[in-house]
């Protein structure tokens, strides 16, 4: 059993949420560290050296040819092998909002790893804005994903532009859901401002045939206090947030391996 599970939270220019992530992964027990994407490419850094592999969200590289794009990029070309091998060796990965959009613009999700590009994407909100509040989510109760046991429902905020989930109609058959955008009924909606992009399936996270890859534009990260809900002082929100237990879920999943 792993008794120190140490977490790669993978930053690149323009990623804002890595500290937020690393804390979380530490508040669950781990011990993370920030690691930039060139340490990597140089070898000065290596997955082999670590269980858990997150990447955060923010902006990487601006956005600026799409939402994760060139991170996606610099992965696949760069160092793919090393990613392909890391998940082959049963090693967990998530993935949050820009983190969502590069492993899936990778080719590490839906999965297997395969860096031809799968015709999955993420794009603009069906909105044409920037969507930033505080939404509910349900989990998709037949999924098999290490990071989400024990969770049937939270509330988490978003914060993001491009998060609706398209696919090819041969691809829906491969997509693994484990969490959807629910109402207030904690019912799966397409109806905005619920769902707040028009993800096809009303899909809000996806996992990998393993379980242990796992990725959603919901921000987990920003809810494991209860202080950090908006409504926590009028609705006595229970400590810690709801988010914590998706880490530690991880945590215990890397212990185990």
């Amino acid at each position: 059993m792993v008794k120190n599970v140490r977490v790669m939270v993978l930053r690149a220019p323009g990623t804002n949420a890595d500290r937020e992530l690393a804390f979380a992964f530490e508040l669950a027990g781990g011990t993370a560290r920030l690691t930039h994407i060139n340490e990597l490419i140089s070898g000065s850094q290596k997955l082999a050296d670590y269980h858990i592999l997150a990447l955060p969200g923010g902006f990487s590289y601006g956005d600026d040819l799409g939402a994760g794009k060139v991170q996606a990029n610099e992965m696949r070309l760069r160092i793919f092998d090393d990613l392909k091998t890391f998940v082959e060796r049963g090693s967990l990965i998530l993935g949050v909002c820009n983190g969502f959009q590069a492993l899936i613009k990778t080719g590490i999700l839906p999965g297997p790893p395969d860096p031809k590009l799968p015709h999955v994407t993420l794009t603009n909100n069906d909105s044409g804005k920037f969507e930033c509040r505080w939404i509910k989510l349900v989990s998709e109760p037949t999924a098999s994903c290490v990071w989400t046991n024990n969770i049937d429902r939270m509330e988490a905020p978003i914060a993001h532009g491009e998060g609706k989930l398209i696919a090819a109609p041969e691809m829906l058959s491969r997509l693994r859901p484990v969490f959807y955008y629910a109402n207030s009924k904690w019912q799966p909606t397409s109806t905005y401002p619920s769902n707040p992009n028009g993800s096809v399936n009303n899909i809000a996270g996806l996992t990998d045939d393993t379980g242990r890859v796992f990725a959603l534009m919901p921000h987990p990260e920003r809810f494991v206090r209860a202080s950090q809900h908006p409504q926590w002082t009028r609705r006595d929100i229970d400590e810690p947030g709801q988010g914590l237990q998706i880490f530690r879920n991880g945590i215990a999943a890397a212990r185990d391996f």
